[in-house]
């Protein structure tokens, strides 16, 4: 198991929350956060650096990632979520947007994957391989985009 330092304090906070549930109250607690994904939607007249949306194959319908970043170099995320996407893709998305909002750059890039079975448990990770990982990939090549265009502005 990975030491707490390997997740922003936020998503290990989620991750310990969900880790020694029951399968039950598991479920039930990520169907009461995909009812939470439509708080992580983007706000009128905030910009972000980065606008990312599309439908991928991975996914049910279109998803939306915006990135910006604030005065102390700190990531916030919105994401928008197209009405096909199922119900475990928007309970991740509420988690990875409580979880990572607020979080450097550097957190975000280097936030090991394995902790998605910890939170959704086995069985689901191998029902749902594609899209319970969906949300974080994306949620990186954004960052990474913001990263990208930071190094090119200033070379």
């Amino acid at each position: 198991m990975p030491s707490p330092m390997s997740y922003p304090a936020a998503l290990n906070d989620i991750i310990e929350l969900f880790e020694f549930l029951p399968e039950a109250e598991r479920r039930e607690n990520l169907i009461n956060y995909a009812e939470m994904a439509v708080a992580c939607a983007r706000q009128e007249g905030v910009p972000y650096d980065v606008e990312d949306v599309r439908k991928d194959v991975e996914c049910t319908d279109t998803v939306g990632v915006y990135v910006r970043v604030d005065d102390q170099d700190r990531v916030h995320f919105a994401i928008e979520l197209g009405p096909k996407v199922q119900t475990l893709t928007k309970a991740m998305t509420a988690i990875l947007c409580r979880g990572l909002n607020g979080s450097t750059v550097e957190e975000v890039m280097t936030v090991p994957p394995d902790f998605v079975p910890r939170i959704i448990g086995a069985d689901l990770v191998r029902l749902r391989s594609q899209t319970v990982y969906y949300v974080l990939g994306r949620m990186k090549a954004a960052v990474k985009t913001l990263m990208d265009c930071r190094r090119a502005a200033t070379s």
